[in-house]
């Protein structure tokens, strides 16, 4: 049972003064017979009136509290829901080669990257979500999963010391970034299976070409969005680790804008450039947009006043408080 008028039980804080008040004053105002000493009476039986004296009190708080009731609406919902979601499967592929640390993005480039993808992740709570990171090779830091806290713990963890401990060789294999997410995606049964590709440079590494990697993503369905990160300068501000400290050096800009677009194009997705913090988020709201996850819904619902039983109940309190107070429990002025 619910109530409409659910703020209408509010009202109910209004009889706790009330009993207050009839507890502390009624009874020293209506005095129904005065008598100098009270000890002769003191053996005396109490009859069954004595008992029901402070009765009709307790009618008129429950008829109160009916009536409150009534007014608050009580009702009886019957609904069903029925709802079918169309997943969508999404794998991250991001370049975590050294250019990365570039900061013409803020703090830089990968950290710019993690925090707007973290944003795009938990705006999609319906999808299963992987990460694939690459430089000069590629593994799958996670596999897809709905557990998007796992995910997230998994993917504040990546950064481009892998490349730089010499952990996984340095550089850029877009085409095995590609191949890596494709081989997680190509089993799914989603109806729409999708690639999100970071990278800010050019392929240089790796066995499979970024191009034959597009075609084997469209030969299992999958659809490429492609992100070029950087700035629309010639160069970019660079940390390098000197004995004197870290010095910053302006290295390139070099992002292979004509294989990206190409990559999207093979794969039926688009190619974005992000060129500030400011232009990557638009760039995953676009592709939130682009991507929504189905959602079809049907209800029913019924909703049916249940006021009658607290109204019938609250008539009777009264009725029953008039006759007692007319009758048996009458008082003599």
């Amino acid at each position: 049972m619910i109530f409409k008028n659910v703020e209408c039980l509010f009202l109910l804080l209004l009889l706790i003064p009330y009993i207050i008040w009839y507890v502390l004053y009624k009874k020293k105002k209506e005095p129904t017979l005065q008598v100098s000493d009270t000890h002769a009476y003191i053996n005396a039986p109490k009859t069954y009136k004595y008992y029901l004296l402070h009765f009709p009190f307790l009618l008129r708080i429950i008829a109160l509290t009916m009536l409150i009731l009534v007014i608050a609406r009580p009702q009886t919902t019957d609904n069903w829901q029925n709802t079918e979601i169309e997943g969508i499967d999404i794998m991250m592929a991001v370049d975590v080669s050294t250019s990365m640390l570039a900061q013409d993005l803020k703090p830089n480039r990968i950290e710019a990257a993690k925090s707007v993808a973290e944003e795009f992740i938990n705006g999609r709570s319906n999808d299963n979500i992987g990460l694939t990171v690459f430089a000069g090779e590629s593994f799958t830091q996670c596999p897809l999963t709905t557990d998007h806290a796992v995910l997230l713990n998994l993917f504040r963890d990546i950064d481009c010391s892998i490349a730089e401990r010499g952990m996984i060789d340095d550089g850029t294999a877009i085409g095995m970034g590609i191949a890596n997410a494709v081989s997680r995606l190509k089993d799914s049964k989603a109806k729409s299976k999708v690639i999100i590709l970071l990278t800010d440079g050019s392929n240089n590494r790796g066995d499979i070409s970024p191009l034959t990697a597009a075609e084997i993503a469209k030969n299992f369905g999958v659809r490429i969005y492609t992100i070029g990160i950087g700035t629309n300068k010639k160069t970019a501000p660079y940390p390098i680790q000197t004995p004197m400290g870290i010095q910053y050096i302006n290295q390139p800009v070099e992002i292979d804008e004509s294989t990206l677009t190409q990559i999207a194009s093979i794969s039926d997705g688009e190619y974005f450039r992000a060129t500030s913090n400011e232009t990557l988020s638009r760039i995953y709201e676009e592709i939130d947009k682009l991507e929504k996850t189905k959602l079809n819904v049907k209800e029913y619902s019924k909703s049916q006043e249940e006021y009658q039983l607290f109204a019938w109940i609250a008539l009777i309190c009264v009725i029953l408080e008039v006759l007692l107070r007319h009758s048996i429990l009458k008082r003599i002025p």
